[in-house]
């Protein structure tokens, strides 16, 4: 790689290096702490009501910090974010709104409009947008319609208010660009899109996050830290940070100043005295109470805004410019020198992502990736909580209820307090296992050094359980999500960059971790010990007539095929990664043999003949059974669980294994001892050059891929669909004592109520099963080249081979995003300013899910997360053959 060429590489390589600390500043800071688990110290786990969005301006957080579009150091212990106020809101814009899961029709969900526009790895620039309406927001509308609205509408959107109809808002830009990695520099850019001139408050708030009002803190500081009148800005001091200017503009007046404290406002909230006098909520009690009473005269506390009084005309922008830096003597706010240091961001991020964004992307592909790459850099988040802290309650405050004690008991060892990666700052944000294996991937393309850290974070000590189970979420450790962790492993170790080594102690350190984890699903989801495996819902939440991490209904036990394929999936990663680690160890070859027995094992067990298997070979699909003693009843439900079989698929070169003659010995006795097991394992001893590990076979494959390709059933215009569209007429009924169990074709949000019902797995697109297909379907190719052939689509008489399937079926997702012949990009669904509207039809937003029938973005909607395994899509492009 050519740092000479290439700025952010090198400031990767000197942070890599220890150097210099270029990711000690990030937009690491929440959109939303309140309504969250670690948040809520009730008796019964009700985490909206007790910390809901009414608490937040007045509540001091315990575990973290959330602002509008903010930053904060690493350890989230100075912050930084942007407030504003129309003159004609209720209280001040400190944080995005949106409704709490009781409240919304589909489950939580966020009501604003932003979007994350670029962002660097080292987050030397970072660059996002805001629309703020000019007009009252409307809040309470949005609470009242959704709450009239039951699940069989769509949820009312801020859209649907008509408050950006008369164009009546402000586009405020908040860009971060670093002259050094503590030398931070704020422009802040507000335009009036409106007809006529509009006031605007805009509230530029540093503040400290509060970690000295509970009593003793594991490694944290009890001091108070202080915030004080500097100049024409702020100086701020902690113990362990340090000493930071923030400067504003020059003519600031002094009275622009606002002070008080980031403590809670136990007057509003509980009807007791302050033991402080200045509180969280000051800022707003003086803006738009008129209660200039709130702030602290003397000019210092723990939270401080310069406060901007801006009176914009039609169409034109107002700048606001600020320096964040440590040890800042001397420190200026200079016009020519900021726009200088932010047009050279600017510019060597338009050279980083050049060399990493595919060639061949057209202008809408190259922003869509950049957009992507954007949207995963800006939802990394500060994460803190130690669980034996949080189940006993903190030395100064109220101890909790007893109830409180039996949210996630088992996992006290848990210590989180780093940077991680989530799926969405605001409707989910808090780490997600197997989210994060996705979010590693198309982060390995970027800044593998970020991938690798948060592969091998959750495998920590801290993290991990001492039985070897991975955390799945804070709102409940112990569920068990899919094992695809092994998987993104192996695939962010072979994507080194031009020039690296593989990183073998990355891999090695993996490994060790995975075969603790490894068996832990085996000891824990083979209950009985024949190669069939449970799990639950395995992240597919509704996907089943019931809720599969239940007990069954009517009893028994329910023998999942996507529990036992994707441990399949996790032997062929296990046996690669030993074989590779073999090269250097020969200890690792046994092991390599143990995950070849493994495997074998498994696909005999999912496929075994005589009703024992999964595999039904009337309907040629595979399907979850239902086990009751000597009675096993398949559930012919036909949904994309019955596709992961072909997950687990692997090619091993003959090449690559010849120097391990005893794991090439211990392959050929399986194909000649274990025949009827081993028609899985095909090509293994027959002198070809590579051989083809698989659950499935040939035959199979061909009856699983006419469905796969059928577009009343699973191919949608806009990729796969997770439930087939044959139950959009024929819903799927299962009767057992006296109790029906429906399952309709669902292509948008869901109508189930299971698991909160905010996802919805009956129907939509799924980025991250899709993936997977793709991936699939690319091995078999490599593997089959032109012997084998498909319609695509089913019925259509158009023949390709799988190769060029995987191509057309990745055009189909990438189209969720790209403008069509009308203007109109399907994930935005059919709103006319996305379509029509200058300063709304470039943007793009990464949805949780898309509409499988129209392609309208649904659930979480900034999910860039594994939906941004679209910008890996674009880099495949032209190598799917």
């Amino acid at each position: 790689m050519d740092c000479e060429t290439d700025p952010e590489a090198e400031r990767l390589t000197q942070d890599g290096q220890l150097q210099q600390r270029w990711r000690l500043w990030g937009t690491y800071l929440s959109e939303r702490q309140w309504g969250t688990v670690r948040e809520d110290y009730s008796a019964d786990g009700d985490v909206w009501n007790s910390f809901p969005h009414d608490h937040a301006r007045s509540r001091a957080y315990r575990w973290g910090e959330d602002g509008l579009l903010g930053l904060c150091d690493e350890e989230c212990r100075l912050c930084f974010a942007v407030t504003l106020w129309n003159g004609q809101d209720a209280i001040l814009k400190e944080r995005l709104f949106g409704l709490s899961n009781p409240e919304g029709n589909h489950g939580e969900d966020v009501k604003e409009l932003y979007y994350y526009l670029d962002a660097l790895p080292t987050h030397a620039y970072c660059k996002a947008l805001y629309k703020y309406p000019q007009q009252a927001f409307p809040y309470e509308r949005l609470r009242t319609e959704n709450a009239a609205r039951d699940r069989t509408v769509p949820e009312f959107e801020l859209l649907d208010t008509g408050i950006f109809d008369a164009r009546e808002y402000f586009d405020v830009l908040v860009e971060y660009a670093k002259a050094a990695p503590d030398d931070v520099l704020i422009r802040i850019s507000a335009t009036n899109r409106a007809a006529t001139a509009a006031p605007l408050h805009l509230l530029p708030t540093l503040w400290f996050r509060n970690t000295w009002a509970w009593g003793a803190i594991e490694q944290e500081s009890l001091a108070t830290p202080k915030i004080s009148r500097q100049g024409n800005g702020f100086l701020a001091e902690h113990e362990t940070l340090g000493r930071y200017l923030l400067v504003s503009d020059p003519a600031t007046p002094a009275e622009a100043l606002l002070f008080t404290g980031n403590e809670t406002n136990s007057t509003r909230l509980f009807g007791v005295p302050n033991p402080q006098p200045y509180v969280k909520d000051a800022f707003d009690e003086a803006l738009v109470k008129g209660n200039r009473a709130a702030l602290n005269p003397a000019g210092e506390g723990t939270k401080a805004a310069v406060h901007y009084r801006l009176a914009i005309a039609p169409g034109q922008t107002a700048t606001i410019r600020l320096r964040l830096k440590a040890d800042a003597v001397g420190a200026v706010v200079e016009e020519a020198e900021f726009d200088a240091i932010f047009a050279q961001r600017i510019a060597e991020a338009d050279a980083f992502y050049a060399k990493r964004i595919a060639a061949s992307a057209d202008a809408h592909g190259r922003q869509l990736a950049r957009a992507a790459y954007a949207g995963l850099f800006w939802s990394k988040q500060f994460y803190n909580l130690v669980q034996t802290r949080w189940l006993a309650g903190d030395p100064a405050q109220i101890r909790p209820p007893p109830g409180h004690k039996q949210i996630n008991p088992g996992w006290k060892h848990l210590y989180a307090r780093d940077v991680l990666s989530m799926p969405d700052k605001w409707e989910f944000p808090y780490f997600a296992s197997w989210d994060m294996a996705f979010h590693c991937v198309s982060l390995s393309r970027v800044d593998q050094a970020l991938s690798k850290r948060q592969l091998l974070l959750l495998l920590r000590e801290w993290y991990m359980h001492r039985n070897g189970q991975l955390p799945a979420y804070e709102f409940g450790f112990s569920d068990v999500n899919p094992p695809v962790h092994p998987w993104a492993v192996w695939r962010v170790y072979r994507l080194p960059h031009a020039g690296e080594a593989a990183d073998r102690n990355f891999l090695e350190r993996c490994f060790q971790k995975l075969l603790l984890n490894f068996t832990w699903w085996v000891n824990r989801e083979d209950l009985k010990g024949d190669n069939l495996f449970a799990g639950g819902f395995l992240g597919l939440d509704n996907i089943g007539a019931f809720d599969r991490s239940k007990p069954m209904p009517m009893g028994g036990e329910l023998e999942q095929v996507d529990g036992t394929a994707w441990m399949a999936f996790y032997c062929i990663h296990m046996l690669s990664m030993a074989l590779e680690l073999s090269r250097a160890d020969k200890v690792y070859e046994d092991i390599a043999s143990k995950f070849l027995e493994h495997f074998g094992a498994i696909t005999h067990a999912i496929n075994k003949d005589a009703g024992g298997g999964l595999w039904d070979a009337q309907d040629g699909f595979y399907y979850d059974t239902w086990h009751l003693g000597e009675r096993r009843v398949p559930m012919r439900l036909r949904s994309i669980a019955g596709f992961v079989p072909m997950f687990a698929v692997t090619l091993i070169e003959r090449e690559s294994v010849e120097q391990f003659e005893g794991f090439v010995r211990r392959a050929d006795w399986e194909a000649k001892y274990r025949a009827t097991r081993s028609q899985h394992v095909i090509d293994l001893a027959d002198g070809s050059a590579q051989y083809l590990l698989a659950i499935a076979t040939r035959p199979q494959l061909e009856l699983m891929f006419k469905r796969l390709f059928d577009e009343n059933e699973f191919l949608s215009p806009y990729g796969i669909r997770s439930l087939s569209k044959a139950y959009e007429k024929t819903p799927f009924v299962y009767e057992s004592d006296g109790q029906t169990y429906t399952v309709d074709y669902e292509p948008g949000e869901s109508t189930s109520n299971m698991f909160g019902g905010n996802s919805n797995w009956r129907g939509p697109v799924w980025f991250p099963m899709n993936y997977l297909i793709l991936e699939s379907l690319r091995i078999y190719h490599r593997f089959y080249q032109d012997s084998f052939m498909v319609e695509f689509p089913t019925g259509s008489g158009n023949r390709m081979t799988l190769g060029e399937a995987a191509r057309q079926l990745s055009h189909r997702l990438q189209k969720l995003f790209l403008p069509d012949s009308q203007g109109r990009r399907p994930g935005n669904g059919d709103y006319a300013c996305y379509r029509d509207a200058p300063d709304f039809k470039d943007l793009l937003q990464f949805f949780e899910y898309y509409h499988a029938d129209s392609g309208r973005g649904c659930g979480a909607s900034h999910q860039t997360g594994w939906t941004a395994l679209v910008a890996d899509l674009l880099n495949l492009e032209g190598r799917w053959e």
